[in-house]
């Protein structure tokens, strides 16, 4: 583990960076970034960090593990059931492996006795399913005493591999769900079901594909743990480094420059990085030492880092983990998803780039010397191949191949160019065969989180699949609503934000769908609305205070006040907390209908996203007065819904404000005030 690591590390430190030199100065502010960024992602992460020969076995490992599932992506060689037991396997050795029992202590750097207990037990019971399979399925339902035991043993391995992983929310939920399901006859009326023996359930939960080894793993095992992998070896190859340049050539030299590019290039990461915390560090330890150096408050641009990071969650083609998991629960191809999801995260991405425009506008600030910035030609030169296997990726998608189908030809095209160019090159073969052998370690260590969470939500969604609560909790949403869509949406926000606090987005939104989604699609949403309402609320909860995690790692970096760069961060994404009740009743944001419906609706959705930027930041030619800023929220909130009257008054009230602002700004001679 010492590679992967020192990997961590490296790419805090070096990645990305600015091709010309920069002032002293400025040098000095990064590194102190870098390590405040270090540590954040030491807390975040808590893994064990070994030398010598067990560093070297999980290395091998997790190479095996990266090597398996490219291998069954292309050739399928097993069964579902045999091969989430597989990936069980290989994900639990590696999670009791590098997580230790308590998060309060250091890292250590050896095994404990009860960890190894935890790792081999759960080996035996995956290879035993794995051996039996055939006949387990066989026996569905008259389970002998030995199903017992290991089903017991191994609805506790997940649990703890989750409360490890994820933290004590998710086991705590699922352990909530279990006993729902044991003592069903107890409970109020409107919630009481026959209820479960230990022995029905645990098996129930663990030696069938609807538990432990349903849905959830099954797209960890399939998807996102190669996803995770090709954004591992794009970043290993200087994928990230290319993003940027290419960013902060295009926009660094404009107004508020480096604000823009954190927002451009930490939506390109977080495409390929799948963790919002992860690529807050890992760009922020750059970006917002640069966006201080430019004049915007600390806490200001620690919010600027955390709302970007977080919106690469939603933005596709490589969208979160959750998105898989979905195109799975609508029978969908994952393309499908894309697509949908494409004019929503183009209009949260809009929003947060021109509040930082707006933000500039305000404060007077300008860009970086263009002698500070990357040529755009020279960053295509080094770094134009990383496009081929992103374009590849979007092609094999289109043509309706199924995700681990695409992922695995765009992770093949990424080895071979970043080699072809490396020969084109001259560089070292030795140094492109280790950087390839990290980045497949990295993609399978990457993937243990996830897995862990996906098999605790396999218990809950089992759980509530036995006992029916799913169509009893949406009977109680829609009567808690009175079957009134506009009541039954802030509910669903409000349960997502509350759980997303503490569950990752995987886990929450496999929860709530379960709960939730059935009342919506009753109440009339369409499916893919309902589902996308409940995956942007799930991101949301990162940039959302008192638990904003994106915003805190960013504010570690930032040294500035973790609150503050909460609700900054929740101000720069607020047009995700507004969109979503949109395209909820505008199903055209979603490519739904005809294109003369979808672009009209495009085209002022965007206008009033632009209102909206304005609103918040209160800025547009110079700074707003109250009314003013009142104004473009209520033009922002009318331009978004679709439909021609609501348009044209919010147009009229957006010109209202612009003939003011161009007459104030006229009469004061000159642009916005310097802060």
């Amino acid at each position: 583990m010492d590679s992967h690591n020192e990997d961590r590390q490296q790419t805090i430190e070096k990645e990305p960076a600015i091709t010309s030199a920069a002032a002293t100065e400025q040098e000095t502010e990064e590194a102190q970034a870098a390590r405040r960024a270090k540590k954040m992602l030491d807390e975040f992460e808590r893994k064990r960090e070994y030398g010598g020969l067990p560093a070297l076995l999980i290395s091998i490992a997790a190479v095996i593990t990266s090597c398996y599932h490219l291998l069954y992506a292309y050739f399928h060689p097993f069964f579902a059931l045999d091969h989430r037991a597989l990936h069980w396997l290989l994900m639990s050795v590696m999670l009791f492996a590098l997580y230790p029992f308590s998060r309060k202590r250091s890292p250590l750097t050896r095994m404990s006795i009860p960890d190894a207990i935890f790792l081999f037990v759960s080996v035996g019971i995956c290879l035993w399913i794995f051996t039996y399979s055939t006949s387990i399925m066989n026996r569905a339902g008259s389970f002998g005493a030995l199903d017992v035991v290991m089903g017991t043993v191994l609805v506790l391995i997940v649990l703890e591999a989750a409360r490890r992983a994820a933290g004590l929310a998710v086991p705590l939920i699922a352990v909530v769900f279990i006993c729902y399901a044991l003592f069903g006859p107890y409970l109020p009326d409107v919630l009481a079901h026959k209820g479960y023996s230990i022995e029905r359930l645990c098996t129930y939960l663990s030696l069938s594909t609807d538990g432990i080894f349903g849905v959830p793993i099954g797209v960890s095992a399939n998807f996102i743990l190669l996803f995770i992998l090709y954004g591992a070896l794009l970043r290993k190859t200087g994928a990230g480094q290319f993003f940027t340049d290419v960013a902060f050539a295009l926009t660094g030299w404009t107004r508020g420059g480096p604000a823009k590019a954190a927002v451009v290039s930490s939506a390109f990461f977080g495409m390929i990085s799948g963790s919002s915390v992860a690529n807050t560090v890992t760009t922020g330890t750059f970006t917002i030492p640069l966006m201080k150096r430019t004049g915007y408050p600390a806490h200001f641009a620690g919010g600027v880092e955390a709302s970007a990071s977080t919106m690469g969650q939603i933005m596709p083609p490589i969208m979160g983990a959750a998105a898989f998991i979905m195109a799975e629960f609508l029978s969908v191809p994952y393309y499908k998803v894309c697509i949908a999801a494409a004019i929503p995260a183009t209009l949260a991405f809009f929003s947060t780039f021109m509040q930082v425009h707006f933000r500039a506008v305000s404060l007077g600030l300008v860009g970086l010397p263009r002698n500070e910035l990357p040529k755009i030609g020279a960053a295509f030169a080094a770094g134009w191949h990383h496009l081929f296997s992103i374009f590849l990726l979007i092609a094999f998608l289109v043509q309706d191949f199924s995700p681990e189908r695409a992922v695995f030809w765009a992770i093949l095209a990424t080895i071979a160019t970043s080699f072809l160019m490396c020969l084109i090159r001259r560089e070292s073969l030795k140094a492109f065969g280790k950087l390839t052998l990290e980045g497949l370690e990295e993609g399978a260590i990457g993937a243990v989180e996830v897995a862990a969470a996906c098999a605790a939500a396999g218990i809950i969604i089992g759980s509530i699949t036995m006992t029916g609560l799913g169509i009893k909790f949406s009977s109680m949403i829609v009567d808690a609503s009175l079957g009134k869509l506009y009541l039954a949406l802030p509910f669903t926000m409000i349960a997502c934000l509350f759980l997303g606090m503490g569950v990752p987005t995987t886990a929450q939104y496999v929860i709530i769908t379960a709960l939730v989604a059935p009342a919506l699609i009753q109440m009339g949403v369409l499916p893919m609305a309902a589902h996308l309402f409940i995956l942007y609320f799930g991101t949301r909860a990162d940039i959302t205070p008192p638990v904003a995690l994106a915003a805190y790692a960013a504010a570690g970096i930032a040294h500035s006040d973790p609150w503050k760069t909460g609700w900054a961060a929740f101000q720069l994404g607020i047009a995700g907390f507004i969109i979503p009740f949109m395209f909820v009743y505008a199903p055209e944001l979603l490519f739904v209908g005809s294109l003369w419906k979808i672009l009209p609706a495009l085209l002022t959705a965007t206008f009033g996203v632009y209102c909206l930027a304005a609103a918040v930041q209160r800025c547009l030619l110079v700074k707003t007065r109250w009314y003013e800023a009142a104004l473009l929220l209520v033009a922002a909130l009318l331009l978004i819904k679709p439909g021609l009257q609501t348009d044209l008054i919010g147009a009229a009230l957006f010109l209202v404000v612009f003939l003011l602002q161009w007459f104030r700004r006229k009469r004061e001679g000159g642009p916005a005030s310097s802060a």
